[in-house]
């Protein structure tokens, strides 16, 4: 690997600000392939090792190193993508992408504190293709339908450039980003502003902490759905728990077996959010979808593998 001085002398080597920038894309690009951080990290991770494999007379002559990046890195996703679809089909209940943390409370839909967010949350750019909604939306997609669509309506590559990395023409790019589009229409939900996403979520964290059932029920659509993903590694329902009576009992039940748990406002992929904490160490991570003025959907990752980013740091 070139040192960075080699680097910033060489026209045709990206330089350190350079390679930050590229790798800092990649991981947005990646993370939204992918919905897990961890398998974002690997497979740019992955992209820069086959960079520094070519010999430096290779490296030379890509005409755009960034543009190689991110086709190798679109590649690698497609591989992963393929290979997860046959792991999630053994995984232990449901599954839902890795939550991204930024660390800082909330307040009327705001993150407070000040302070930047802690890495790695710090790479990837929250708006509303990374909430939780828009992600599970992405998993119900094949692997080509994903990285067309990401790719093209999220990132505005060309379907030329896509055609490379999907490895077909760019008129089945453009019907794969079309199927895929349909997909996120029909599962439209209304965009809820930050603020009105807060004050609803905090009335939702007071009634749990009340144990208050009636005012849960309130705040919940009768049809909302709550799913839950262990992974197997903790105890959680297995199946979506489904109705707003079903879904406050549950509630409860769970604050009943465990005393002392302590819920706080956090910002998950960009939205309004609730970490569960219990002597100190984030158990669960809840992700909301609004509609009507109550919550419709409940997205609670247990999966210690997927909390690591909200614990290494402790509490915010």
């Amino acid at each position: 690997m070139s040192t960075p001085s080699e680097a910033g002398h060489d026209r045709f080597e990206p330089g350190l600000s350079t390679i930050v920038d590229e790798r800092r894309q990649l991981i947005n690009l990646a993370y939204r392939l992918l919905g897990s951080l961890a398998e974002a990290e690997d497979a740019v991770q992955e992209t820069y090792t086959r960079w520094y494999a070519m010999s430096r007379q290779r490296r030379e002559a890509v005409e755009s190193p960034g543009a190689w990046l991110t086709t190798v890195a679109g590649r690698i996703c497609l591989d992963v993508l393929g290979s997860a679809r046959a792991r999630r089909e053994r995984y232990v209940g449901a599954w839902i992408p890795e939550p991204l943390p930024d660390r800082t409370e909330w307040i009327s839909g705001r993150a407070g504190g000040g302070a930047a967010s802690a890495d790695p949350a710090d790479r990837i750019t929250l708006d509303e293709s990374v909430n939780m909604a828009f992600l599970v939306v992405l998993e119900s997609m094949t692997p080509a339908e994903r990285v067309a669509f990401v790719l093209h309506d999220v990132f505005r590559y060309p379907f030329a450039d896509i055609a490379r990395i999907v490895g077909r023409t760019p008129a089945a790019c453009r019907q794969l980003a079309s199927s895929a589009r349909r997909r996120v229409r029909a599962a439209h939900t209304p965009v809820v502003p930050s603020a009105g996403q807060a004050g609803l979520v905090r009335d939702f964290k007071e009634a749990w902490e009340a144990k208050d059932i009636k005012a849960l029920v309130g705040l919940l659509d009768p049809g909302a759905t709550m799913t839950a993903d262990g992974g197997g590694l903790v105890g959680t329902v297995l199946r979506p728990v489904e109705g707003s009576e079903a879904i406050a009992r549950y509630l409860v039940h769970i604050a009943d077996k465990a005393p002392g748990l302590t819920l706080l406002e956090r910002t998950v992929n960009g939205r309004p959010g609730l970490v569960a904490q219990h002597s100190g160490v984030t158990v669960t991570v809840a992700a909301f979808s609004l509609g009507g003025g109550r919550i419709t959907r409940i997205w609670a990752v247990r999966n210690p593998e997927k909390l690591r980013p909200w614990t290494e740091d402790g509490p915010g």
